[in-house]
This record gives C-alpha cells, structure tokens and sequence, in this order.
C-alpha cells in the first residue's frame, strides 16, 4: 500500500521522515514542486493551480491517502482537493492549538510563509483556538529559498534569523510555532536565536497521528517490504545524486 506527500519542495520530508517511522509497512511516494516552488510568495490562485496539477499527476497512482505536507497549499486547496478526489486527503496546519493549550501567559510566535499568513484559514484557527489574543505573525519567506539550495547552516542563514527574531521583544514570548515544514530544517538555529526557554513547536506529530487515524484498520502488518520511497520533482522522477541528497536529508544514507 502507498502513501504520497506532496510539497512545494524539500520541505515535506520532515514528515515523510516521521510517517515512515510510524507507518513502516507501507511505500511512499514523495512528489517536490520544485519547478515552481517557493509557493509562499506567490498568489493564492497561482498556488491552487500548481497543487491541483500536482495531484492530478500524483492521483494516477495507485494511492491509499495523500499528505498535503506544505502548509501553504493545505491553506489555499485542501478543501477542493477534498471534494475532486477519493482517497483520504490530509493537511498540514500550524501548531497553534497545542501552543494555546500549553500557554501559561505569555505571547505565541507564528512563523510561516507569507501566504500561509493571509491566506484566511490560519486566521480562522488562530480565532477559534486563541480567546486571549497572544498570538503573533511572522513572515520568514526567505528560510525556504535557503532550504532549497540546501543552504541550512552559513553565515547568510544565521544573520537572517537573527535579524528577523531581534525585531520582537522575546521576553515576551514562550512558544515559537513553525508554520512551516521548511523552516524545520533551521530549528537549532531558531532556538539558538531566540534563547532556551522559548518552546519550539511544529505541526508534523499531529499530521502524522492524523494520517495513523484515517488509515487505522488496514492490514498491512504482513507488507515486509515497506519503506521504499519514490521520488519525484515537478512530475518528472529525480536523478540519483538528488535522491541521494533527500535520503541524506532524512538520515536514510
């Protein structure tokens, strides 16, 4: 059985990574937009239009569900892909609701990529979960061209974060939330920035426990060949030294 992720770019295998751990009898087909990425700075009918010609190429095959593993596109089509296709179809959202649970008073840091931020359906989580108002928006578009030239510790990555984080007052803060799955790869260095006692949060447990829940109840227990993972860039399968490379990034090599 097969499970596909789909990501403007690298940024999905954080999940891929953390799926496979969990759900080690099925196949993975792991499909990067990199043709068009990054996503999060272009216009959400733009956006619609490369997820949805990305699904149609992934949906000819023979799939059980598909992580939308991209919080940009989960904002702007996941409902429409829900309503075309069949197969079990779940998204990406930044961690808010847990960072509120966990809230003892001080302010939420929201990071993600511009669209995500206006797109309308992260204002509508933060309004359901956040009564008190402490949470906060930050756009960090640039982490993902970062990311994609597989550039996650120079110099030009660290001044950036820094720059960015030292316009808030981080005392005030508690709770940085990664709206994001690119902005994963730079965790250390975020943490680093905003200091040890702010708690850094992100939404791939949850998407992963979702996927466990809607494919519960289905034997794959016997599969002994699970975990082979296909890769594909913009429809067109990846060289070899690139999948070296994503295996490298999921500490598969």
């Amino acid at each position: 059985m097969v499970i596909a992720f789909f990501d403007s770019g690298i940024g999905g295998l954080t999940v891929l990574k953390h799926a496979i751990q969990e759900l080690p009898n099925y196949d993975f087909i792991y499909y990067a937009d990199t043709k068009n990425a990054p996503y999060g700075v272009k216009t959400k009918e733009t956006v619609r239009k490369y997820v949805f010609e990305a699904v149609g190429f992934i949906s000819k095959h023979d799939i059980q569900a598909l992580v939308v593993a991209c919080n940009t596109a989960t904002s702007v089509a996941i409902t429409d892909l829900r309503h075309k296709y069949k197969f079990h179809i779940v998204g990406m959202e930044p961690a808010v609701k847990p960072a509120v649970i966990g809230n003892r008073g001080k302010n939420i840091l929201v990071l993600a990529t511009s669209l995500t931020l206006k797109a309308g359906k992260l204002e509508s989580l933060i309004a359901s979960v956040d009564k008190n108002n402490k949470t906060v928006k930050m756009e960090m578009d640039a982490l993902v061209g970062f990311a994609e030239s597989f550039d996650f510790n120079s110099g030009d990555v660290k001044k950036y974060i820094q720059d960015k984080l030292c316009k808030l007052r981080l005392v005030e803060f508690e709770t940085i939330v990664l709206g994001c799955t690119h902005f994963i790869y730079y965790k250390s260095i975020i943490q680093e920035a905003a200091g040890d006692k702010i708690k850094i949060i992100d939404g791939n447990i949850g998407t992963v426990a979702n996927l466990k829940k809607v494919l519960s109840g289905r034997d794959v227990q016997n599969n002994k060949n699970g975990g082979n993972i296909l890769f594909y860039s913009s429809a067109v399968k990846d060289n070899k030294n690139r999948e070296i490379k994503l295996l490298e990034l999921m500490g598969c090599k």
